[in-house]
């Protein structure tokens, strides 16, 4: 009986050994390619250069990821609202794509601790007379469809009662909306308005304060059940911090101090 027993455990172990399949983060390893959802329509985020190639601090960030894991990076060029869905389709392993790391969103996709934060500000044209995020009240605003900056906008629209809140798809959309005199502001991230400021693309664009909303912390995304995978993430985005390469990153791409990644009073 003692010796069914046992080998009856053994058989059991076996199959069991049998059935274990490797996780994503193993996967990736064997593939040879970091397959990273990110968006190049965010400079300078994400964007591509004269040569129509893909950069950015994202891309950058990628690039590092894939570096560390021993093998090649392959951007998925991914509009925001596609960011989860590429994840879930199996069209990415990776989201590096400035994703906001909301409850609602991780009820779908895991997320790392943040590796960059972004606050937010005004972005309309010269000739709107809107000089501050109040000045939005009454007005036709818009923003990409499930933004972080998109939801607390529309938020305080409705609250407002007045004006109206337009959605797009990408923030290329957004710009040229606004430039043509379709929406009068928009709110987005500071990095972004500079870089479209600067850059002249849109003429007339302008920065009228800052929007009032909390910062916001965005992170890498996985597949929720991936939990090796999101704990390589998590120690990866921690020694890009350590070794200096944010910061050195944050130079290249955006200039100034870069950001704290930390919330005081929390563990993460």
């Amino acid at each position: 009986m003692k010796l069914s027993l046992a080998a009856g455990g053994l058989l059991a172990a076996a199959c069991l050994a049998g059935t274990a399949q490797a996780d994503k983060l193993d996967d990736i390893i064997a593939s040879g390619t970091l397959r990273c959802a990110v968006t190049l329509d965010f400079p300078p985020m994400g964007s591509r250069d004269e040569q129509n190639e893909p950069v950015g601090f994202d891309v950058d960030y990628c690039n590092d990821l894939a570096a560390a894991l021993g093998v090649t990076a392959e951007i998925v060029e991914t509009p925001f609202p596609d960011r989860i869905p590429a994840l879930v389709s199996g069209r990415a392993d990776v989201g590096v794509a400035s994703t906001s790391d909301t409850l609602e969103r991780a009820k779908t996709v895991g997320f790392s601790i943040p590796y960059f934060a972004f606050t937010n500000v005004v972005l309309t044209r010269e000739d709107t007379g809107i000089a501050s995020y109040e000045d939005l009240n009454g007005r036709t605003v818009g923003s990409v469809a499930g933004t972080f900056e998109a939801i607390a906008l529309e938020e305080d629209v409705n609250e407002w009662g007045d004006g109206s809140f337009r959605p797009y798809q990408s923030q290329a959309d957004v710009f040229l909306a606004l430039s043509q005199g379709q929406i009068e502001a928009t709110v987005v991230t500071s990095t972004v308005a500079s870089s479209i400021v600067q850059g002249g693309q849109y003429p007339g664009l302008t920065i009228s304060g800052d929007a009032p909303y909390l910062v916001d912390y965005v992170a890498l995304i996985a597949i929720r059940s991936e939990y090796g995978l999101l704990d390589y993430l998590d120690l990866f985005v921690n020694q890009q911090v350590r070794t200096g390469r944010y910061e050195e990153l944050y130079q290249t791409w955006v200039g100034g101090e870069a950001p704290n990644l930390t919330v005081s009073g929390v563990y993460r």
